[in-house]
């Protein structure tokens, strides 16, 4: 069993995802977000953006309740999920955004993206293809966004991070960065909390 193994089978939360259900530890990353800044309500429409294999998907469906709806996107298949519209495709192909738009029905009210490239070990390589993904789901947030929505967006640290975070600053009320406890201490993760999208102007606005 190789060292990495070991220690997420000591991960407590690896251990209580196991035992509550969730497909992954990353659900209680998304569970203490929602905690601290409730993004996430009753009745919303959720697109998750990198959902694979799930977990996200799973908090959402249970906040949002039958009267909502989930629709999670990744590039490989994600398993069926009670309450969720799983879609298979890249984000950032616009075909594959109408298929999104049409399963939510319209817009919506918040966007999640817990997406991660694949990691080399060379952090300023890793870093430059995390912001690609949080660009690229970005302006997927800003297609599909009704004004007031919010938008979670995990990033890797480093030397563009600040330069995103203005953008977002461009289209949100609010745009902060947050690491939530569920984060493992050695994670070079943060997740981009931005709530309040002031609307499609606010794309082209400086």
């Amino acid at each position: 069993m190789t060292h990495w193994r070991k220690q997420q089978q000591k991960d407590r939360y690896f251990q209580q995802a196991k035992a509550e259900g969730y497909r992954a530890r990353s659900a209680y990353k998304l569970l203490q977000i929602q905690e601290r800044f409730k993004v996430l309500k009753r009745g919303d429409v959720v697109v998750d953006l990198g959902a694979a294999p799930g977990s996200w998907s799973q908090v959402a469906s249970k906040i949002v309740g039958p009267q909502g709806r989930v629709i999670a996107l990744d590039l490989q298949a994600i398993e069926p999920l009670p309450g969720v519209t799983i879609l298979q495709g890249d984000m950032t192909d616009p075909a594959v955004q109408q298929q999104v738009i049409a399963a939510a029905g319209g817009p919506v009210d918040v966007v999640l993206s817990d997406a991660a490239p694949f990691t080399s070990g060379i952090k300023v390589q890793d870093h430059a293809r995390s912001i690609a993904l949080a660009e690229a789901a970005l302006a997927v947030a800003r297609r599909l966004l009704k004004p007031g929505g919010h938008l979670i967006i995990k990033v890797f640290e480093g030397s563009d991070l600040a330069q995103f975070l203005q953008e977002t600053r461009r289209s949100f009320q609010t745009a902060r960065l947050h690491a939530p406890e569920a984060s493992r201490q050695e994670s070079k993760e943060t997740f981009v909390i931005a709530l309040g999208f002031k609307g499609p102007d606010s794309v082209v606005s400086p």
